[in-house]
């Protein structure tokens, strides 16, 4: 009862311009220019529309009310593609390295949630699959989520944390290739923690 009914979603509204800033900077860390494959999927995911159809389809997400906060926030499929596959990225190379056999069953993994082979989303988590990111991708990440969690008021912010970090521990257990017969490492939850604390209101 505390938030008014109909800005649920924009109850503390922030500086436009700096979270416009946060997603580009995002995108940019995401999309390396020097990377052909990465510049033609960027370039395809700016021709989309920003509905929420075609949030759903580059994120995996399947809630219709965060979908429609992202909607709100007019958080564009380029920006929202890059926020969603982050937190499995840096799950899977916690451990410093990602071998044929995680990178077979992580994909195989994502395929179950809803990124289908021949997909733009598929082809991006295949691509970072292969290189481990730069710290600055994560710390860009973080620096959106909390300019983004600025706009939100608390219900969203949870929705928006469970949708986006839902497979990140089953990521994590699935990267050892046992599907959670192995523990979680200790640089695993160190990085799943740190991706729910850019969640926090500190």
């Amino acid at each position: 009862d505390s938030y008014p009914k109909d800005q649920d979603i924009m109850e503390r509204p922030r500086n436009t311009e700096s979270f416009t800033a946060s997603g580009r900077t995002l995108e940019d860390a995401f999309f390396l220019e020097k990377d052909r494959l990465l510049v033609e999927r960027r370039v395809q995911l700016e021709r989309m529309q920003r509905n929420k159809e075609a949030l759903a389809e580059v994120s995996g997400i399947k809630d219709p009310a965060v979908l429609e906060q992202l909607v709100r926030l007019d958080v564009r499929p380029e920006t929202l593609a890059a926020l969603a596959l982050v937190p499995l990225i840096e799950v899977i190379w916690a451990d410093g390295k990602v071998d044929d056999k995680e990178r077979e069953v992580v994909l195989d993994h994502a395929k179950k949630q809803g990124i289908t082979v021949g997909s733009i989303t598929h082809d991006l988590l295949e691509r970072w699959l292969k290189q481990r990111p730069e710290e600055t991708l994560m710390e860009a990440w973080h620096h959106y989520v909390r300019a983004m969690c600025d706009r939100l008021d608390e219900a969203g912010r949870k929705n928006l944390k469970d949708e986006l970090l839902r497979n990140v521990r089953a990521a994590a257990e699935a990267s050892g290739g046992f599907f959670g017969l192995r523990a979680i490492s200790k640089q695993e939850k160190a990085v799943i923690e740190k991706l729910e604390s850019s969640f926090s209101d500190g």
